[in-house]
């Protein structure tokens, strides 16, 4: 077996091809970790079919490998089933069949924009899969529709422009359900939630953030999820690429209506910089900036309870009003 330094724990089973390496099997120890960007000096560029399911690491027709980030025991428990957060290599291009199959903790992927062909069911009962990172090369843009596809639970993506810019998005969540209607000898197909416009918001498999902007009104009259409507406004107003000035209005209007909720939820997730932007925008009044500051205070959160009460004191000062008349 040959060993590599690595930045994390990878056992790997890897074919040298024409072009790059294609990685066949792959376990790790780490509930975090990247797969290495070379192999051989040379560019990753596809995972083979079940490359990460998890299970025994099978012998395949290929290189063992131990990618390693420092001495290893032998008390590992080396198994893809606890791999929370993956980044994958820039160079990769292919994934194949089930690569991810029953990667059932794996919350959030890490990739850019490149990889061009996904197996079959590639994404198969990774059941908490919500949140990716896309870093965008302005070249392709399929990729987003690939997963708002195959995946209809909230997601939570957030796009990186090659000019730096970020955008971050969420696509509500939707059901497909189908029921036995007996009597006709048939099933009928239903969708429940606000989500499945934003899923299919795709033209040609790219994305417009115009249309996306377009789905806020009728998802509001429809029955949805007022934590996500928040986040989704939150977000689209914070980093606004592409937004104009109707929807930001109308997202501005829904914010300001529920400043209150916006504010609790980002003193849960400790951003301050949020809480900022969100203050800045909505302007709360006395009530809801002392319900945040009580919440503040029993979070143990000072540095937001500092940028509160200066808010306070900004907008409605205490003390006697002093006047000098002659």
């Amino acid at each position: 077996m040959e060993i590599l330094r690595g930045a994390n724990n990878w056992k790997l089973i890897c074919r040298r091809d024409r072009d790059g390496v294609t990685i066949l099997k792959a376990s790790t120890c780490d509930c975090r970790a990247a797969l290495p960007e070379t192999i051989w000096d040379l560019p990753v560029r596809a995972l083979g079919d079940h490359a990460l399911a998890p299970g025994a690491f099978e012998a395949l027709d290929g290189t063992e490998i131990l990618v390693t980030c420092g001495p290893v025991t032998g008390g590992e428990e080396w198994d893809t089933l606890k791999l929370q957060e993956l980044w994958l290599p820039d160079s990769l291009e292919r994934v194949g069949d089930y690569a991810f199959f029953n990667c059932r903790q794996l919350k959030r992927l890490h990739l850019r924009d490149t990889v061009r062909y996904w197996g079959g069911g590639a994404l198969m009962n990774c059941r908490v899969l919500d949140t990716f990172d896309l870093a965008c090369t302005g070249q392709e843009g399929e990729l987003l529709a690939y997963f708002a596809g195959e995946l209809p639970a909230e997601l939570d993506v957030t796009l990186t422009e090659p000019d730096g810019e970020t955008v971050r998005l969420i696509f509500p969540e939707y059901q497909e359900i189908y029921e036995e209607n007996c009597p006709a000898h048939h099933f009928d197909y239903n969708i429940s939630g606000a989500g499945y416009a934003y899923h299919h918001c795709f033209y040609q498999k790219k994305l417009n953030l115009k249309t996306y902007d377009e789905l806020w009104r009728p998802m509001l009259g429809m029955e949805h999820d007022p934590d996500c409507a928040l986040r989704l406004a939150f977000y689209r107003l914070r980093m606004p690429r592409d937004l104009e000035a109707g929807a930001e209005a109308d997202y501005l209007s829904y914010l300001r209506s529920h400043t209150a909720e916006a504010a609790e939820w980002l003193l849960r997730e400790r951003d301050t910089a949020g809480l900022q932007f969100l203050l800045q925008r909505t302007e709360p009044d006395r009530p809801t900036l002392a319900a945040a500051c009580e919440l503040a205070r029993t979070a143990g959160a000072s540095e937001a309870l500092a940028l509160l009460l200066e808010e306070q004191h900004r907008r409605y000062p205490t003390g006697a009003e002093k006047r000098f008349d002659l």
